[in-house]
């Protein structure tokens, strides 16, 4: 009984230790935000803020350097954006998705969710959403900005023959993809025939118009240049309605009406090089008087003996695009203004402000690639207090990544 009672005993102590631990008075530890929102009302209405912050509104994410700065270059020349500090973080930590462009709002909550939703109406952004950082983050966050740009915007190398296949690639399928998702036709979806490029898509154009280059010893440049101009390197038809008259139709001609001694056919142009029925015809009897050896070229980068008009592989037609410029080059003895104006215009009247265009662009091109191979990557953002804040009441949606005188060199 004894050993019962000592059992009873310790047990009563045990079950009394126990309960004296989880009702024994405490500090409680909290953890507050050093700032809260405030908010002042007055007659020119209400204003929310957050003392010693800034606020930033997110307009979109990427997970590639190159892209997110041409990213940031883009939003940077848009009227909308006028006035207001754009910047480029480098983000961190489980979930991020590598780097984020984001704009200095009016530090005023009520303005800009204000602003932000008007930008989303706009297009340049899918989402509304804020954070309050601090003037040190915001300081930081602007320097890299200035530094990365800079970085960029040294002078186009004279060649990109110093980049090897995979940096090439790389460097020019970013640039590809830009220019498609940041058309304005695919931004404001006013055409739904358009479809921006996949990155892998905008890839394997890269490669592709790298082999067609040199193949047919066309510059580079003036590839990427004539194809953003044609159609932003996206695979569309287009001249729906272009029309020619002829003496009398050939195969592959369809016939819209007859007259005496001519024929109207349609003229309608193909793919990211809007190569027209006319000029595939060309292209084609250039290829059979061809003599250079097409083994060299990817498989599917090779001509067919046959061609159906109205089934041609987008590969194929880059390397016609390749034909036909280099013909164009011989014929005006390798004036590359001259070729680039022609292929838009005529050889008798060359579009020259189509020419200026192409320029402009391979410059841009030529830079951006040239200079992202000495581009260190961009250190993640200051870890400093900040606060995230979804506003409630805004639809807030999944971000889609959006997705310009040098002489025309290789």
């Amino acid at each position: 009984m004894r050993a019962v009672w000592i059992a009873l005993t310790a047990a009563c102590l045990g079950e009394a230790a126990v309960f004296l631990f989880l009702v024994w008075p405490r500090p409680l530890h909290l953890s507050a935000p050093s700032v809260a929102q405030v908010t002042e009302v007055s007659e020119a209405g209400a204003r929310i803020y957050m003392p010693q912050r800034v606020l930033l509104g997110r307009l979109g994410e990427y997970h590639d350097e190159l892209f997110a700065f041409l990213m940031l270059d883009h939003y940077g020349s848009a009227p909308e954006l006028k006035g207001l500090p754009v910047m480029l973080r480098a983000d961190e930590g489980e979930g991020a998705a590598g780097y984020s462009i984001w704009i200095r709002l009016p530090d005023d909550l009520v303005r800009g969710t204000s602003l932000l939703a008007q930008l989303r109406a706009d297009h340049l952004t899918s989402e509304v959403y804020y954070r309050w950082v601090t003037n040190g983050e915001f300081r930081t966050d602007m320097e890299r900005t200035t530094l990365l740009t800079e970085a960029y915007s040294k002078p186009a190398p004279d060649s990109l023959d110093r980049l090897d296949d995979s940096e090439l690639k790389t460097y020019l399928g970013s640039f590809i993809r830009f220019k498609s998702l940041t058309d304005t036709r695919i931004e404001q979806g006013t055409d739904p025939r358009l479809c921006p490029l996949s990155e892998e898509q905008a890839v394997r154009l890269a490669g592709d118009m790298i082999a067609v280059s040199r193949f047919y010893d066309v510059p580079l440049s003036l590839m990427l240049g004539i194809g953003a101009m044609e159609n932003n390197y996206m695979n569309a038809p287009g001249d729906l309605t272009h029309t020619i008259w002829k003496r009398r139709p050939e195969r592959g001609d369809i016939v819209l009406e007859r007259r005496r001694r001519r024929v109207l056919v349609k003229d309608d142009s193909l793919g990211v090089w809007q190569i027209t029925r006319k000029e595939l015809r060309r292209a084609q009897q250039l290829y059979r008087k061809d003599k250079r050896d097409y083994a060299q070229l990817p498989s599917w980068l090779r001509p067919p003996k046959k061609l159906d008009w109205d089934n041609v592989e987008p590969a194929v037609l880059t390397t016609y695009a390749g034909l036909l410029l280099r013909d164009l080059l011989n014929r005006c003895h390798d004036d590359v203004v001259q070729a680039a104006g022609a292929y838009n215009g005529t050889l008798r009247h060359p579009n020259l402000r189509y020419a200026k265009g192409v320029q402009l662009v391979a410059q841009y091109a030529q830079r951006i690639a040239g200079n992202a191979a000495g581009v260190d990557p961009l250190p993640a953002s200051a870890n400093v207090p900040s606060v995230l804040m979804p506003p409630g009441g805004l639809v807030r949606t999944s971000l889609v990544e959006k997705q310009t005188s040098l002489p025309l060199t290789n």
